[in-house]
């Protein structure tokens, strides 16, 4: 009764068409996809537009920004490179011909933005080298023999003084507003911007004061460049995009240059330099954009000119003495215009691409519609019982298939009625079958289960254990299964971090694919086992569905506590460097993005080499110059904070980044490391390092730019400092070898003063005998190598020994060679064993073969040995030794010498 009230309830519904149901679908689904995706690609337009340009407003004023950063760094660079170059004494300023080369060659070494360089004194004399009218270099000179007066003379290809060119006029440095910038700044500055006083054009100079060691002024380096470039420049960057560029002086607004060519100056009837301003450009959209970044101070905004849009951007250029604005405007027409265009043709094209489709769609439609209606007479037969019609199939589509599908349902249901008994005896008889075939696979399943090597358990959705293997119980310190079946897998195995902390069993991941009904695999847990120890796993959850629900799970896992320790131990090493433990190259790089970054400015880096490992690992080996490694990597430790990173990228170069870090507070690190280094000591080496220094202020600095910085100081500390680094370590290997044998030291100024003697005897040269006497003191410096034991010995050394020692020439050669200052005198101490007769070591040299000084040593350290050794009266064993250059001559020393020696000895006893 209620079937028949249904079924009058349905008919008497108002029928729609699947036909009309879908085309509506349709046309709603079109309007809304078109509609919706319309107004994201115009949004997203008109969005990726504006960002575009703003962008490219950003970009313009910021490589505008670095050109006049590089622009006005040069003149600035050339003072301080050159003061150091007269500061080291590389070139003396009194002396004119060396000077006026210097000069010259500076200036041609940079462009022609560069017109001139010089130098006032502080009694009014200017030297330098300029560039006249066309683009040729002139010596400039003033001083006494020009009577005051500026004059210019010709280059010659030597860059000396050639012809006297032009003879100016009373000129005096000091007046000269570069000159009073930097003698009221009392450090490098730029002065302000003034005309040029030939050319028209604007000019800008840096100036660096000189002082002598008691602070007084000695004169003002100056570097002069025109400023006409930069206003070509603003030109070129934004003639493609109709925009303008200009820079003026932050305080007034005065004009240093524009790219619309307009007078960046005037000259006043009297020749004085009026500036022109930015309020009084033709340009209004100028004008007011720059009165609204006076009135808001914001670095960039869009301002609504007369023509459109503006994208205004601005940045400040600050230098020693400078402090300019840069402003540049793009207008929105560059790419706002076509992107208005682009969507007016788009939504005609859409419309009429929607319109066509529905007129395909609504043809398509009622073609394929057609076989419905003869599948809904079939199906309404078969449902009053009628098993006898079937549907025509006319297509091989999805309603074919239908089709096809309901025939053979009504073939299927008439055969089964008809031989309904015959099929409940059969599958009674396949049933039990299947039992049978069931029970024979559970067992072969447990049988496969314990000879898994995996461990293998089972839950059911309460997380109680449904079955394991024998893995399972072996790894999990279990005897028999019962001691698992039923119990709470979770509150027994997962129930603790790797840390030891609990974890919630709804923070369980197995529990949460459970309620997810998903598969996971997880390798940083620990299970527990029986006696409370836990160890790493990796374990395999696989969730198991009947009839679309979970009924448990089947998890999997395996000890991989030794796969952990041995990736830990890689990663380790892949990161650190084996002989510090600091980060290595690789680890640094693939880490330094992460310090560079916003939060961490101003982020400072230093940039250290180890001063004399070379000559560590030739002279000590290879493990000694490991040592001085391991020493520095130490100091530097001890001396940076916990938040800094150390890396050795190098043999002997480590970098240190500061994060939040200015330039003063680094400067403190890099004196706690100087410090450290102060009394250190490796063998008898003096550790010590080379520094640089460079800070990151901006996030728009690359980092790679800094690091250089700081490399390029480092090297330029290196270079300066080389000198004083190669005499202290010399120094301490002297005063080491010393300490650990004060008989050697005695044994080297004996030496020292009779190779004197023989000298003057020889008459030698000042500078032969000075350096006669020198390689006298450090011949046997190779002994540094050489431990107390050894020293402490005479004439009773073991062949082991004795090659030892006789290894010394060959090191003291190496060290001396390592040092500028001692270059001249390692071939001397190489040959001061080398025997008249050709039968001495190292290189087995004959005769004259034997360089003069290394012979005169011989003698003078043979009878200085003879001499010294032994408890006879002091004159026995002088004429002991004086016996054994007598006896040697000819063999072991130079006969000639050795006879000259022996008589000045003689004479000296008189």
């Amino acid at each position: 009764m209620k079937e028949d009230i249904r079924d009058r309830s349905i008919s008497g519904k108002r029928s729609i068409s699947i036909k009309k149901k879908i085309i509506s679908v349709f046309i709603s689904a079109m309007l809304l996809t078109t509609s919706g995706i319309g107004y994201l690609v115009f949004t997203s337009w008109s969005s990726s537009a504006e960002q575009t340009m703003e962008s490219m407003a950003r970009n313009i004023n910021k490589n505008i920004y670095n050109q006049i950063s590089a622009f006005v760094q040069v003149p600035e660079q050339i003072n301080r490179t050159s003061h150091e170059i007269t500061k080291n004494g590389l070139i003396d300023l009194s002396d004119e011909t060396l000077r006026d080369k210097f000069f010259v060659s500076v200036l041609s070494s940079y462009d022609e933005k560069i017109y001139s360089f010089s130098y006032g004194t502080a009694e009014g004399e200017y030297y330098g080298a300029r560039r006249n009218e066309d683009g040729k270099i002139e010596i400039m000179k003033n001083n006494s023999s020009t009577g005051g007066n500026s004059w210019y003379y010709a280059v010659k290809d030597d860059l000396s003084v050639g012809e006297l060119i032009y003879q100016a006029g009373k000129f005096d440095p000091r007046t000269r507003l570069w000159y009073k910038a930097a003698e009221a700044a009392g450090r490098p500055t730029m002065s302000p911007v003034y005309k040029h006083f030939v050319m028209d054009d604007l000019t800008i100079s840096a100036a660096m004061p000189v002082y002598d060691e008691g602070g007084k002024l000695l004169g003002v380096m100056g570097t002069h460049m025109l400023l006409s470039g930069i206003g070509t420049y603003l030109e070129d960057v934004v003639k493609d995009y109709n925009g303008y560029a200009v820079i003026v002086e932050k305080s007034t607004g005065d004009l240093v240059a524009n790219s619309m060519g307009a007078d960046n100056f005037t000259l006043r009837p009297d020749g004085s330099l009026e500036s022109a301003n930015i309020l009084h450009l033709q340009n209004a959209d100028m004008k007011k954009a720059y009165e609204q970044y006076i009135a808001e101070q914001n670095p960039f905004f869009v301002y609504q000119g007369k023509q459109g849009e503006l994208f205004v951007s601005t940045r400040d250029f600050h230098m020693n003495g400078v402090d300019w604005l840069v402003i540049t405007a793009i207008p929105e027409g560059v790419l706002m215009t076509n992107v208005e265009n682009n969507m007016q043709l788009t939504i005609r094209l859409v419309l009429l691409a929607l319109i066509v489709s529905l007129i395909i769609y609504n043809i398509a439609t009622g073609m394929l519609m057609r076989p419905i209606n003869s599948l809904l007479q079939v199906a309404e037969a078969l449902s009053s019982g009628d098993f006898s019609k079937r549907v025509k199939v006319v297509r091989n589509d999805e309603i074919g298939n239908i089709s096809s599908s309901l025939n053979k349902v009504a073939d299927k249901m008439q055969y089964l009625i008809n031989n309904l008994e015959a099929n409940v005896k059969q599958r009674t008889e396949e049933l039990h079958q299947v039992n049978m075939t069931l029970e024979e696979n559970k067992d072969q399943l447990r049988l496969i289960l314990d000879s898994a090597a995996e461990a293998i358990y089972g839950i059911d959705v309460n997380g109680n254990c449904t079955f394991c293997n024998l893995s399972c119980l072996k790894l999990l310190g279990y005897s028999n299964q019962e001691e698992l079946l039923g119990k709470n897998m979770h509150s027994l195995l997962r129930h603790s971090r790797v840390d030891g902390t609990p974890v919630p069993e709804e923070e369980c991941r197995i529990f949460r694919s459970i309620i997810e009904e998903k598969g996971i695999t997880a390798d940083d847990e620990v299970f527990c086992r029986a006696d409370g120890t836990s160890f790493a796993v990796e374990y395999h959850f696989y969730p198991q569905i009947k009839n679309g629900e979970i009924i448990g799970a089947v998890i999997t896992f395996m000890d991989i506590t030794d796969r952990k320790q041995k990736a830990e131990e890689i990663q380790y090493l892949s990161c650190h460097d084996t002989l510090t433990g600091l980060n290595n190259r690789m680890c640094f790089e693939g880490n330094r993005d992460k310090i560079d970054i916003l939060d961490n400015l101003p982020l400072s880096v230093i940039f250290a080499d180890i001063n004399g490992l070379k000559m560590t690992n030739d002279v000590f080996g290879h493990a000694t110059g490991d040592q001085l490694i391991k020493k520095t990597a130490e100091i530097i430790l001890q001396s940076c904070r916990y938040s800094d990173v150390v890396a050795r990228v190098g043999g002997d170069e480590f970098i240190i980044l500061l994060p939040q870090t200015d330039h003063a507070d680094a400067e403190k690190i890099l004196a706690r490391i100087d410090l450290g280094f102060l009394d250190a000591r490796v063998a008898a080496i003096k550790c010590s390092i080379s520094l640089g220094l460079d800070t990151k202020t901006s996030q728009d600095q690359p980092l790679e730019e800094v690091m250089a910085n700081a490399e390029n100081a480092m090297y330029k500390d290196k270079i300066m400092n080389q000198k004083s680094v190669n005499k202290d370590i010399l120094d301490t290997m002297v005063e080491t070898l010393h300490t650990r044998s004060p008989q050697e030291k005695q044994h080297s100024l004996a030496v020292r003063e009779l190779c004197g003697a023989v000298g003057t005897a020889l008459q030698l040269s000042e500078p032969e005998i000075n350096k006669l006497m020198r390689a006298g003191y450090l011949h046997d410096i190779g002994k540094i190598i050489l431990n107390e034991d050894i020293l402490a010995k005479d004439c009773t050394l073991t062949e082991e020994e004795l090659e030892k020692m006789r290894q010394h020439s060959v090191v003291g050669y190496r060290i001396l060679n390592l040092i500028d200052d001692t270059l001249d005198l390692a071939e001397y101490v190489y040959g001061h064993h080398e025997r008249w007769d050709g039968t001495g070591y190292p290189r087995g040299l004959k005769g004259e073969q034997i360089p003069l000084i290394s012979r005169i040593i011989a003698i003078a350290e043979t009878y200085d040995r003879v001499l010294n050794r032994g408890d006879l009266p002091l004159a026995e064993r002088k004429k002991a030794a004086i016996a054994i250059v007598e006896k040697d001559a000819g063999m072991q020393f130079d006969p000639r010498i050795a006879e000259l020696f022996v008589q000045m000895m003689d004479k000296k006893e008189q």
